[in-house]
């Protein structure tokens, strides 16, 4: 009896290890600020009253915070909006006083941005294969171009709380259909520290924008600084 048990023991661990061997785990990408874009899709002021899943104020923070990212680390940014003259209305403002140099690109049909060959042309432009996309709604206006681009070739990161949607039950829908399609979910913090990777070397920066946009850690300095 023990002679049986000890060969199925043996098997079960030659089979586990088979197993172990044969699956591959997926390697850790870095952003990297030499080949990351950010993409700003649709934060219109007239679809920013479908966003539910975030607090108006939680959001439009969470959405210039990511902004700041790109403008402080000087990233490439290319910014669209669905039929701006229309019920979605114009673009964030902030947006738009952040990023003077940028051209808009309007689209006035394509529900997915991918879909707009100016689009495209914009991203492609940038010569950046890694892509932090955020937008308004979650599981329109990022799911879709974000399934698109994962299937031409880039890494495609989405910015969760800089992008909404009508509820939670969507959002994790959303995120549940990025994630199992390879996209990978972040928060702009997140964003923040794994392309700047270094306080010694970012700390300015880091500092700056954590102080404008995290009132939890600007809280935590001012106490530190007050000891």
């Amino acid at each position: 009896m023990r002679t049986f048990l000890k060969l199925v023991f043996c098997a079960a661990m030659a089979i586990q290890s088979a197993t172990a061997r044969s699956v591959s785990f997926p390697k850790y990408n870095r952003l990297s600020m030499n080949d990351t874009a950010i993409l700003l899709i649709d934060h219109q002021v007239g679809l920013q009253a479908l966003v539910k899943d975030f607090d108006t104020v939680n959001f439009q923070n969470n959405v210039l915070a990511l902004a700041s990212i790109a403008k402080e680390l000087k990233l490439p940014v290319v910014i669209t909006a669905s039929v701006p003259e229309g019920p979605n209305g114009p673009l964030m403002p902030e947006i738009l006083e952040m990023f003077p140099d940028v051209t808009v690109v309007d689209r006035h049909g394509e529900v997915n941005a991918w879909d707009d060959p100016k689009f495209r042309a914009a991203v492609k432009k940038t010569g950046r294969k890694q892509l932090i996309m955020a937008g308004i709604v979650t599981d329109v206006c990022i799911v879709f171009p974000a399934l698109s681009a994962i299937e031409e070739g880039y890494q495609v990161f989405a910015a969760v709380d800089a992008s909404g949607t009508f509820n939670e039950v969507i959002r994790y829908a959303a995120w549940d259909r990025m994630s199992q399609n390879g996209v990978q979910l972040m928060n702009w913090f997140s964003i923040l520290c794994e392309l700047t990777r270094d306080w010694r070397i970012h700390g300015k920066v880091m500092t700056d924008i954590i102080l404008k946009h995290l009132p939890e850690y600007k809280n935590t300095m001012i106490t530190f600084n007050q000891k």
